[in-house]
């Protein structure tokens, strides 16, 4: 198998805004589906109470238990409260911005890791500008890339370690400032509840948090997710949706293609999209199972991190891309 050293370049403009444009012209009706869900707080709290819950828990137990029970339940939990961050982001919950950031800072709490304010700034970039290398920061760097590409124990690394490779990505994202007073909040929130579990629950409640956190994001079936979503696993079409059984505690965060094509309507109606226009989705291949396609991400050599859709300009339209020869020049249809 050979090594892959480019992503996969494409000329035309990413797909969801056309599509969106498409389906408000033959479904007017999808447009009512847009609007918030101030009832997502409760799932926040709840989520929350049950990691803190936990923590409290496996606090006096073994290690045995303090790792299983962040592999079964507390990565679930941690992986609902990135949906749920990643409603806030999109401002689903309140009118105000500030009470929509301020919801997202506290779902963050039991991750540990202060990622609720920068991900607001770096995730809305994505969808403006899905595919534009220096602006889109779910796009692997290319040193990521040529060091992971399709070897098996590199993807178990990385899926393991997938917070930290995105970190390095900030880099090279010159328009998002970095540092402000919301994300010092952020950190001096994440701060104080480490040192509060830290003196009152000691390290067996921290390590479980920490454990849950990784395995959400990565060295999971649920690390699947981050694979489902944009990388190239069925031909050329760049986004996947999943409508498998883990939606369900997932907060149908399976519904990417939905999401980006409408990403102002709130988790508990994405699937509306889909059955009120299916002739545009039931077209497009879909995942089933996030467990299947971990063990494909991890064994199958046609799939690196290099299987993923870049253009440039802006994600405006250009046919060729001399001055860039580590970029595959590849027709997208």
């Amino acid at each position: 198998m050979k090594r892959k050293d480019s992503f996969v370049f494409s000329s035309a403009s990413e797909p969801h805004r056309i599509r969106t444009k498409e389906i408000l012209k033959s479904h007017p009706h999808i447009r009512k589906l847009i609007g918030k869900n101030p009832l997502t707080i409760f799932a926040i709290i709840g989520l929350v109470a049950l990691q803190v819950g936990l923590a409290f828990a496996v606090a006096e137990q073994s290690w045995w238990i303090v790792i299983g029970a962040a592999y079964l339940i507390g990565a679930f939990a941690d992986h609902a409260l990135f949906v749920m961050i990643h409603e806030c982001a999109h401002r689903l919950l309140f009118k105000k911005p500030e009470a929509n950031r301020l919801a997202g800072i506290f779902a963050n709490i039991p991750q540990l890791f202060p990622s609720s304010v920068s991900f607001e700034r770096y995730h809305i970039k994505h969808h403006s500008f899905q595919g534009v290398h220096e602006l889109d920061a779910d796009l692997p760097n290319k040193w990521e890339a040529k060091l992971i590409n399709n070897y098996f124990i590199g993807k178990v690394i990385w899926l393991f370690f997938y917070p930290i490779f995105q970190v390095f990505r900030i880099s090279r994202l010159k328009e998002i400032k970095p540092f402000d007073g919301w994300v010092a909040l952020n950190w001096g929130v994440q701060i104080a509840f480490i040192v509060l579990v830290t003196v009152f629950l000691g390290p067996k409640a921290i390590i479980f948090l920490l454990l849950s956190f990784f395995f959400s994001v990565g060295l999971h079936p649920l690390g699947a997710r981050w694979i489902q979503e944009h990388y190239l696993t069925h031909g050329e079409q760049e986004t996947y949706s999943y409508y498998g059984p883990l939606n369900n505690v997932a907060f149908n965060v399976g519904f990417h293609n939905e999401h980006h094509d409408f990403p102002s309507v709130p988790w508990n109606r994405l699937p509306q999209i889909r059955a009120g226009a299916p002739s545009f989705y039931n077209t497009l291949f879909y995942h089933k199972s996030w467990t299947k396609l971990f063990f494909r991400f991890l064994f199958d050599k046609e799939i690196s991190l290099f299987s993923r859709v870049v253009r440039n300009d802006r994600g405006k339209v250009k046919l060729t891309d001399e001055s860039k020869p580590d970029v595959e020049l590849v027709a997208m249809k």
